[in-house]
């Protein structure tokens, strides 16, 4: 066809062929780089496969840690020599490096990446670095202790904080909460009525209360510059019911000094049993850095020998979370294997991966990883038979319903060489959930029912720690696990599926108590939901996915910060890898694969990955303790990005070609 002048334009279907003839061209593409991009990604988990068939990624956090590991060669070996040499000085020194480097231009430390200044982190910074030697004049010190005041100085602390100080004078001992060994002579089983990791920490941290005595500081040095002056040094009372604790305490003090001895000799025996008994088919007690700090503290308190074989293992399992290089030092708060087994292999089973060698020997560890054995679970489940995994290597007291869930989801795609042997496990890790769900339809971390209010209130349970209730993000990976498996009609399922539809949040969302945070708790609330297949929950889930499309980054991806835990409400991060996968992941589950959103979030992914084959990422996005302690997983940036591209990337560029015809 010609115009008025003679220019050649295309027939209509001529336009409209070539027009469908690019959308195809686009298609095949987009198509063949998901197709290079879930390769590579693929190559690249593979590659960190070890031989024995799992995975392990660091997992580090704040410089809390590294400052507690100075606190702790304090007390195994006390001096008020200035020039403090201890056979550990080496790594010490390095810790020390590794704290400096992380300071903030404004003088203090955060507790999660982007974060601003954390006065319990600069407080234990500023003083570890004295204790090593840095001069107080030093501008880092300086600073750092400039802003430690105006963060509410050492007062504002937790009790975390002051009873560590208070264990070599630098705080009041009056002033900090009692932990006394007699709460394992309380009839009532009241000890379990605290999460599992509570338990873990308060039992030898009781104990070095009971019997230890305060250690020197090398170079006597003291941090009263960090008192802001005025201010009080009593916990601050929050209601009545701290009120009633905080003269507990009190009460309690006088009994440490007027008390039965009998009495407190037998708690203490009670508590060094009940220690001592937990370390066994465990890689230290809880397998968690403070749980295993305390420990030591309380062996040493105790009298033992340094060659004393349970002291001279628990300092080996402890020392095992270093990362360390030539001069820096950097602690991990305990070990990720089956988790980051388990999502590996299911990430690469849930694309089709074909190399099914790697996920047998996934499966032959994490059968040989099960657990036989009754934990704490078992007090409040006395007649439920034991099965499932921990998160760690040993943890046999401790598994823990996120990681069987997951590690059955794992085995759907990963069969192990001995399938009866997996079978039985299967069969005993789906039975040990079901038993596990609490009252209300949902279920937790480790315990059942762990939900006593009351306890939130007790002096030393500012640290955000004190219970294990359920949360909608375990409860939908517990829901996927059990519907993939045939149990949709299961009288749990339905509990579970009315729990969900009752947590959501007015704007669509589900909080997330084990990642950050809103986008991490609807991805999963949406799986458990999306396998569940319930009809009623279907306008649920249209809001959850308005809300997941609503909060995406102008850059196509996902962030969200850990600020959110203190405000209460989503709060907007730079994107980053895993929370991006999340997004996508819960949009699938919706049933939107081929939205633009959809289609920017895959875009993002595909555009950030880098030629190895993984992707990079700086946000915190593991949550350890809201509002006090997260977690940064290594791994998150590999697995999710790879499962989420095998969901979405095959069904995205179907709407490109929809459109172009």
């Amino acid at each position: 066809m010609r115009d008025d002048y003679g220019v050649v334009f295309p027939a209509p279907e001529q336009a409209a062929e070539a027009a469908r003839a690019s959308a195809r061209d686009e298609v095949r593409r987009l198509r063949a780089r998901v197709q290079t991009s879930l390769e590579a990604g693929a190559g690249a988990l593979l590659r960190m496969q070890r031989p024995e068939g799992f995975w392990l990624g660091d997992l580090t956090a704040d410089s809390t840690l590294e400052s507690d590991y100075i606190l702790l060669q304090m007390w195994l070996y006390p001096s008020r020599e200035r020039d403090w040499n201890p056979p550990t000085r080496a790594r010490i020194d390095k810790a020390a490096r590794e704290i400096l480097a992380r300071q903030l231009p404004d003088g203090g430390w955060n507790i999660y990446e982007g974060g601003p200044s954390e006065v319990n982190a600069t407080v234990r910074a500023y003083t570890m670095l004295k204790i090593v030697g840095y001069d107080p004049a030093h501008p880092a010190l300086a600073r750092a202790r400039n802003r430690a005041l105006a963060l509410g100085g050492l007062q504002a602390c937790n009790s975390y904080t002051k009873t560590n100080f208070s264990l070599f004078g630098l705080f009041p001992r009056q002033y900090t909460p009692s932990v006394p060994p007699e709460i394992l002579l309380v009839p009532g089983n009241l000890l379990y009525e605290m999460s599992s990791w509570t338990r873990t920490i308060i039992v030898p941290l009781s104990i070095v209360q009971a019997v230890g005595t305060p250690k020197p500081v090398p170079g006597n040095v003291t941090v009263e510059e960090l008192f802001v002056p005025q201010k009080p040094l009593t916990l601050p009372k929050r209601d009545r019911f701290s009120v009633v604790f905080h003269h507990a305490d009190r009460l309690i003090k006088i009994w440490e000094r007027r008390g039965i001895k009998d009495v407190r000799k037998t708690a203490v025996r009670e508590a060094e049993h009940w220690m001592l008994d937990r370390l066994h088919y465990s890689e230290g007690l809880g397998a968690i850095y403070p749980a295993m700090m305390y420990a030591i503290m309380a062996m040493d308190a105790l009298g033992y020998e340094r060659d004393h074989p349970d002291l001279v293992e628990a300092i080996r399992q402890f020392d095992r979370l270093i990362l360390e290089s030539e001069d820096r030092l950097e602690f991990q708060p305990c070990f990720s294997p089956l988790w980051d087994t388990a999502i590996a292999a299911f990430a690469l089973g849930e694309m089709g991966h074909p190399d099914r060698e790697a996920l047998t020997r996934a499966a032959d560890w994490m059968v040989s990883k099960e657990v036989r054995r009754k934990g704490d679970w078992a007090v409040k489940r006395p007649d439920l038979t034991p099965g499932g995994w921990a998160f760690e290597f040993a943890n046999e007291f401790y598994p823990d319903i996120d990681d069987t869930a997951m590690v059955l989801l794992a085995l759907l795609h990963a069969r192990a060489s001995d399938p009866e042997k997996q079978r039985h496990a299967e069969r005993r890790a789906i039975n040990w959930l079901l038993g596990m769900q609490s009252s209300d339809g949902g279920w937790a971390a480790f315990d059942a029912d762990n939900n006593w209010e009351v306890l939130n209130k007790v002096p030393f349970a500012d640290h955000n720690a004190m219970l294990d209730p359920t949360c909608p993000d375990i409860t939908g990976r517990v829901l996927e696990s059990l519907c993939r498996r045939g149990f949709t009609s299961h009288p749990a399922v339905r509990k579970a599926v009315d729990y969900l539809l009752s947590r959501q949040k007015e704007d669509g969302s589900w909080y997330g108590r084990w990642g950050v945070n809103y986008v991490y708790g609807t991805f999963l609330a949406l799986r458990g939901l999306r396998a569940a297949g319930a009809a009623e929950a279907r306008p649920a889930m249209a809001k959850a996915a308005q809300w997941l499309r609503s909060v995406q980054n102008p850059d196509g991806g996902w962030g969200e910060s850990c600020a959110g835990y203190q405000r209460h409400r989503f709060v907007s991060a730079p994107s980053s890898a895993s929370q991006t996968a999340w997004a996508l992941l819960g949009l699938a589950a919706a049933g939107d694969t081929q939205s633009p959103a959809v289609e920017r979030g895959l875009g993002y992914l595909l555009d950030t990955q880098r030629p190895d084959g993984t992707w990079d990422e700086k946000l915190t996005t593991g949550t350890g303790f809201p509002n006090v302690f997260y977690l940064t997983y290594h791994l998150y940036r590999q697995y999710f990005p790879l499962l989420a591209i095998s969901v979405t990337g095959c069904a995205t560029p179907l709407r490109s070609a929809a459109e172009a015809g």
